[in-house]
């Protein structure tokens, strides 16, 4: 046997250090992302992910999204730009409103059955409303797409099985200043082969032993360059998920109904 020489091991680990670095550069982490503090495999399984969704590539260049969270909304969005669509119904009283925003600005109008409000602090709260919603709507659709974002901490914990007994690895997010809950915790379980996430386990606290909520990740199928998933089990599903790269604008200013079949166009 011959001892490597030098040169060779030299060679090597430039080798390996070129690899690791590619690897960072196809999924740059957000400004922000606490790299310092989150391990390496943790961070090579969010790589992974993104790579399994499409690529980090895919997902910047993807623009108009829309899905029905659950039945409860409506959103359209242009990731590019931050505005914002939500329809829904109120509860109650059935009324029907439609928010228009920019989630940049914070700036927009709002209608209610067809009317545009003009009382401020009606419109403030509808915004806020629509603003929350769209934080909390669009984690429970894109979350795998946000694992190095700005705030976030990840760790590798393991190997678990799923819910459904399916063995899975696992990497766990904090937060740090973000957000407008950033004492969650959550657990994402990563398929081996897949590398898509099948399952994930909510804490409403980070030093919770217990999550508050455990759900499924399934149906996974492709929309134009990405990847989403719509199934959160026991009957929380997505619908009317599409994604495009071009739509008629008009969607952010008229707030009269629309199809999004006919707006999105066919996907598969």
């Amino acid at each position: 046997m011959k001892t490597p020489t030098a040169i060779g091991l030299l060679v090597l680990s430039l080798v390996i250090l070129s690899v690791a670095s590619c690897a960072q550069d196809e999924n740059p982490p957000a400004p922000g992302f606490n790299e310092e503090d989150s391990d390496a495999r943790a961070i090579e399984l969010a790589d992974a992910v993104m790579r399994a969704m499409g690529g980090r590539d895919a997902w910047d260049q993807t623009r108009y999204l829309t899905w029905n969270f659950f039945g409860v909304r409506r959103h359209v969005w242009d990731k590019h730009t931050g505005d914002l669509r939500v329809d829904w119904a109120d509860r109650e009283t059935g009324a029907a409103y439609v928010v228009l925003m920019n989630l940049d600005s914070g700036e927009g109008s709002v209608y209610e059955d067809g009317r545009e409000i003009t009382d401020e602090e009606v419109i403030q709260a509808r915004l806020d409303f629509a603003r929350t919603a769209w934080i909390n709507d669009s984690y429970w659709i894109f979350m795998p797409y946000k694992l190095k974002d700005t705030g976030v901490t990840l760790t590798h914990i393991g190997t678990r099985d799923t819910a459904a007994g399916e063995s899975a690895e696992v990497v766990q997010l904090t937060f740090e200043g973000v957000g407008e809950t950033p004492e969650n915790k959550y657990h994402v379980y990563i398929d081996p082969d897949s590398k898509l996430v099948v399952q994930w386990d909510f804490f409403a606290r980070y030093d919770d032993q217990s999550p508050a909520l455990s759900t499924p990740w399934t149906n996974w199928e492709q929309y134009a360059r990405i990847m989403l998933s719509d199934d959160r089990g026991n009957g929380r599903r997505h619908s009317e998920v599409a994604v495009a790269d071009e739509i008629d604008r008009s969607v952010f200013a008229d707030p009269a109904p629309i199809e999004i079949a006919e707006l999105f166009g066919p996907q598969r």
